[in-house]
């Protein structure tokens, strides 16, 4: 399988209720919303996907409550069948990203158990990136839910009913943060001397720049105040400028 890794996409779908957690969808719950959101280069695209789909079924009321989707409002949508080939060219050549994978790819598996195609399931499709383990290993014995991370990660919303779209925009913003990390900076050439590091700067061409530099010089005002902050420093601590 042929990813370009640096596209990922994250996902997040809601549902007419809750399945089993053994993985058999005993009770025939379906997917009515489908929201993701493409980052490329660890950069926001807004080139999203979006959809909500009509499950031929009624939603549970404990579901309701949740997402508050109704099923009067999902009677004029599409049905999974008339948006799947859309959904699957979106998320090809794609890492998924998801927070706890194994409700969501379960339920689009499902969907595709019930068409008729040849579908592989989703994870012979992409490489599937779950951020609840991410969390687990990152904050042990701690709640990892969106709104624990949220305020772990300090992301402001106002989230109070869950949206496939909304949360999957939170999930992303929250995967940067916890794959964020500090990139190493190299100099070249770096020898020590004097206790002090030296660096060459053989590379770069100071003659060939297109620009003069501005330099400004301090006004005897300026000065003065300098002079007089350092003094009051002084006062507390040994300061090193005035030696």
């Amino acid at each position: 399988m042929d990813l370009n890794i640096s596209r990922k996409v994250v996902l997040d779908t809601e549902t007419t209720g809750m399945n089993n957690s053994g993985g058999s969808i005993c009770k025939g719950h379906r997917i009515i919303e489908i929201g993701a959101v493409e980052i490329i280069n660890r950069k926001f695209t807004h080139n999203n996907f979006h959809t909500y789909v009509n499950p031929n079924r009624l939603i549970d009321p404990s579901a309701f409550k949740i997402h508050g989707i109704s099923d009067e409002f999902l009677l004029d949508k599409p049905k999974f069948e008339d948006v799947y080939q859309d959904f699957l060219k979106y998320i090809q050549n794609s890492e998924i990203i998801i927070h706890n994978a194994n409700f969501d790819i379960r339920f689009l598996n499902y969907e595709f158990s019930k068409l008729n195609i040849k579908t592989k399931k989703i994870f012979d499709l992409c490489n599937i990136i779950d951020t609840l383990k991410i969390a687990r290993s990152l904050f042990p014995g701690k709640k990892n839910n969106l709104d624990a991370l949220c305020k772990r990660y300090k992301i402001y919303t106002t989230r109070q009913l869950h949206s496939a779209i909304q949360d999957a925009k939170i999930l992303a913003k929250i995967y940067l943060r916890m794959t964020r990390i500090q990139k190493e900076i190299s100099f070249h050439e770096k020898s020590y001397k004097n206790n002090l590091y030296q660096f060459s700067y053989n590379q770069v061409d100071f003659n060939n720049s297109k620009k003069s530099i501005n330099v400004y010089k301090l006004t005897e005002i300026e000065k003065n105040r300098h002079d007089q902050y350092l003094k009051e420093m002084n006062k507390f601590c040994s300061c090193l400028w005035m030696s």
